[in-house]
């Protein structure tokens, strides 16, 4: 007998071996059981996600003599008949070969006969889009008001190209991607089923690069179990021509690290391995996103990537050593690759100048760079605005940053300058171990129940525990926001997460920047005007508008 792939012969035969579309098995199989079937039904979703084959089953379950929960139950007459194909009562039309207003009158024909042995006369159409306006006008009759034996089931992955007109008579149903996990399960029973062996970390690579599609993920098997040897992560990526992640993570932490020379040397090293461009950058955009999604999401990440907490730690250590908006830059560049490597005509010079623009965007010829700056400055402002409006005054130059005299010298600093930091706005001392992870823990409770109670927390730090009281202090040089953690609206959450983090009741309270005083012998307002004069200039400027 000649070989059958494996997704022919994984294809489920009642809705039981149906994976990961419940809510739609257990709407249908109540239907069957009630009675309450529909005259015309929508199935729509990306490809592989079990579409056509929902219809089958379905159109099997309807005229089942005795169903089992909704299952057709494999033994009547009717079901022998289906199951050997002897069946003519379940027509199936592929709208993508057949879409003239011609094929779909020859289909309309053959309706008014009624079914020769079922309840149910079943037309499947699969790829409806495909069909033309006039195709769907001449269906439009008979979908409205069919004969009582008549069912239609259309199947499609781009709904929005159906006329209104079609999807009002029809129940629709939306296919969503099936989760890894679960079609890493359904892999595990093919290879079993084969008698054939696979890792398991080589079959969530299969899942993964499948997309959500289940018919995806067995043709990828089918031709890994092709080479004849235990399936393994090392011969997946051979398959696929993907990257592993130890070297994205290399590659990644160059691009970080603005290693212009060594992002080079990787690219050269892949070339020479002979895998894709366009197929790495891809794994390359994926990988950011991991790294994004650890630096959002944290600890959560396991859960929402389907990764394993050793995975998620490597990533969310990775994701400490780069900030937010560095990659998201470096995800939008890598985004746009993908497009322009497909015009390309030399795809290694794109991923090349795509790379070093990621790198050598802090030079000051980049206007990435130049944003960036722009934009710091203008936190400096803003933050040296809010210093003058709560009465704090800006520091003065340090030695280190004064400019220098005529001669070449710097000023002399003046003495006792170093104590005019006011105490309250020193650094704070160590904090208990314990009570910063218990901080940690209600921080990570607000960010999930209060997350703008979470934004203004950040522009401050967690000072220590006296008694039963949190205190909380704004950072030097940050926005203060005690007045509005002190609020009688958001007091209370914040004490609640610290009294559920700590496991026994406890009080909060912000504290502001405390205004520096003027110690005895401290520099006056003379010197530090003397001071910002050295800095800025003395001279005043005429600023004129050209035209």
């Amino acid at each position: 007998m000649a070989y059958q792939a494996l997704y022919r012969q994984w294809r489920p035969k009642t809705f039981s071996q149906m994976v990961g579309q419940e809510p739609i098995v257990e709407t249908l199989r109540h239907q069957v059981e009630t009675g309450r079937v529909a005259h015309a039904y929508l199935f729509c979703g990306s490809r592989g996600t079990g579409k056509t084959s929902t219809a089958k089953i379905f159109a099997r379950a309807v005229n089942c003599l005795h169903p089992v929960h909704g299952d057709p139950c494999g033994e009547c007459e009717i079901c022998r008949r289906m199951a050997s194909d002897e069946y003519l009562d379940i027509l199936e039309f592929d709208a993508a070969s057949n879409s003239r207003v011609e094929d779909a009158r020859d289909l309309l024909d053959k309706v008014n006969f009624p079914p020769q042995f079922g309840a149910y006369k079943v037309y499947i159409i699969d790829e409806v889009h495909m069909m033309s306006s006039s195709a769907f006008n001449a269906l439009l009759k008979t979908l409205e008001e069919p004969p009582e034996y008549l069912l239609f089931i259309l199947a499609t992955t781009e709904p929005q190209k159906l006329p209104p007109t079609i999807l009002s008579r029809c129940q629709r149903f939306d296919f969503g991607r099936i989760p890894a996990s679960q079609i890493a399960g359904r892999l595990r029973e093919a290879v079993t089923g084969a008698g054939a062996e696979a890792t398991d970390g080589a079959l969530m690579t299969i899942a993964r690069a499948a997309e959500g599609g289940m018919r995806d993920a067995l043709s990828l098997l089918d031709m890994c179990l092709g080479y004849g040897k235990p399936v393994d992560e090392n011969l997946v990526r051979s398959v696929l021509g993907t990257s592993d992640r130890a070297f994205l993570f290399r590659f990644s932490d160059c691009l970080c690290e603005e290693d212009a020379a060594g992002v080079i040397r990787m690219i050269d090293e892949l070339m020479r391995s002979g895998k894709d461009p366009l197929v790495f950058s891809k794994d390359l955009s994926g990988h950011l996103r991991n790294l994004l999604m650890a630096r959002c999401c944290g600890a959560e990440i396991a859960e929402a990537l389907d990764l394993t907490q050793e995975d998620a730690g490597e990533y969310i250590r990775a994701g400490e050593r780069v900030s937010t908006s560095r990659l998201m830059d470096m995800l939008d560049q890598f985004m746009k690759l993908e497009t322009d490597l497909r015009l390309a005509s030399s795809p290694r010079i794109a991923l090349e100048n795509t790379c070093l623009k990621c790198c050598l965007r802090t030079e000051a010829a980049d206007s990435l760079a130049v944003n960036d700056r722009i934009a710091e400055l203008e936190n400096q402002i803003q933050d040296l605005k809010a210093q003058l409006a709560s009465g704090v005054r800006p520091a003065a130059p340090t030695e280190s940053t004064a400019p220098t005299t005529e001669t070449g010298s710097k000023p002399a600093a003046k003495s006792g300058s170093k104590k005019n930091a006011a105490a309250g706005n020193r650094p704070a001392a160590p904090v208990d171990k314990e009570a910063s992870e218990i901080w940690k823990k209600a921080v990570d409770i607000l960010t999930k129940t209060e997350p703008s109670i979470k934004s203004f927390i950040v522009f401050g730090e967690f000072v220590g525990v006296e008694g039963d009281v949190w205190k909380w202090r704004t950072l030097p040089g940050q926005l203060d926001f005690s007045s509005q953690l002190n609020d009688s609206n958001r007091k209370p959450k914040i004490e609640a997460a610290l009294s559920e983090a700590a496991g026994q009741p406890c009080v909060f309270l912000a504290e502001g920047l405390i205004p520096e005083k003027k110690e005895e012998g401290g520099i006056s307002d003379e010197d530090y005007v003397s001071s910002l004069r050295g800095t800025l200039g003395a001279e005043a400027v005429s600023v004129v508008e050209d035209g």
